[in-house]
């Protein structure tokens, strides 16, 4: 077995996305696809519309961090899929959720039609809702042994509900309407609306692998910096980079008076702050040795990404 590690920060392409996972994605897009077959029960235009939210073409970065946990854990892939489906399942849902025109109001999502553009509003917010409860079924239903899929389930409901995403999500619509303007409030926004889930997802993945509490909290110590830094580089993005780059309309938090890190620190402050936070990820995780590679990688992807 050939061992590899990413030592520094030596930048990450965007081409080398494939380098770091390219065994994985094909195994999360499977397990997805899996997952989203329904019986005639469901109704076909919203099996339509939650296949058409779920399997966009994306970075897949939630459900590949919960494989790599488990592996830096020693676990296997196998052990952690269930938790990848799941937390994707939730990162799709807020998605849907976040483009609707009472949220976000966004008319593009990876390169394509939000799902209420492609179908219509009422159909987008039932393909959120069933991806949510779909996300929790499989929980369920997918880990073998009982008290994991407690904790996972746990863990997971922790993150989407009132006190994180959601109540990072309300608390992002509110700082529109004015309020203090300090960095304070920012990360306490991204640490619930975005972080909250990626903590969820390496988590999930350390305990469908088998981590003890100690190695959960290592792994809390390299996803805590590391959600964070994904929101400040994707404010830095949304401030520089194009629609066609991103996939997504760019420029709109900025024009609807959004608290940005850009608009808090300036663009190359902010990005200074990025690597600040990623050097502090992957030296959490240095004592897992080679086995979180992978952690590794990402976290320079996550740095280095284009959109």
């Amino acid at each position: 077995m050939v061992t590899r590690r990413v030592f520094g920060l030596k930048p990450v392409s965007q081409d080398a996305l494939a380098d770091g996972i390219s065994d994985l994605l094909p195994r999360i897009e499977t397990a997805l696809v899996h997952a989203c077959q329904f019986s005639a029960h469901c109704p076909e235009r919203l099996g339509d519309a939650i296949r058409y939210s779920l399997l966009a073409p994306g970075k897949r970065v939630r459900p590949s961090l919960a494989l790599m946990a488990a592996e830096a854990v020693g676990g296997s892939i196998d052990q952690a899929m269930p938790g990848a489906v799941a937390v994707e399942m939730v990162h799709a849902y807020s998605l849907v959720h976040d483009d609707l025109p009472a949220m976000d109001d966004d008319d593009l999502r990876r390169g394509r039609p939000t799902t209420h553009i492609q179908y219509d509003q009422a159909t987008a917010i039932l393909a959120g809702d069933s991806l949510l409860a779909m996300a929790f079924e499989h929980l369920a239903t997918a880990i073998n042994d009982p008290l994991l899929a407690y904790r996972c389930i746990r863990v997971l409901g922790k993150a989407a509900g009132p006190e994180c995403l959601v109540g990072g999500q309300a608390e992002d619509l509110a700082a529109e309407s004015g309020g203090e303007q300090t960095l304070e409030r920012l990360e306490a926004i991204h640490r619930r609306k975005t972080g909250a889930l990626i903590d969820a997802s390496v988590a999930i993945g350390g305990i469908l692998g088998g981590a003890a509490d100690e190695a959960l909290n290592t792994l809390y110590q390299y996803s805590c910096p590391l959600g964070l830094a994904f929101q400040v580089v994707d404010d830095c993005l949304d401030h520089s980079a194009s629609d066609t780059e991103m996939g997504k309309r760019t420029g709109k938090d900025a024009a609807k008076g959004k608290l940005t890190y850009p608009g808090m620190m300036g663009l190359s402050d902010a990005r200074r702050y990025a690597d600040s936070l990623i050097s502090q990820a992957i030296a959490a995780i240095d004592v897992f040795g080679n086995d979180a590679w992978r952690l590794q990688w990402l976290a320079g992807f996550v740095r280095d990404r284009k959109r």
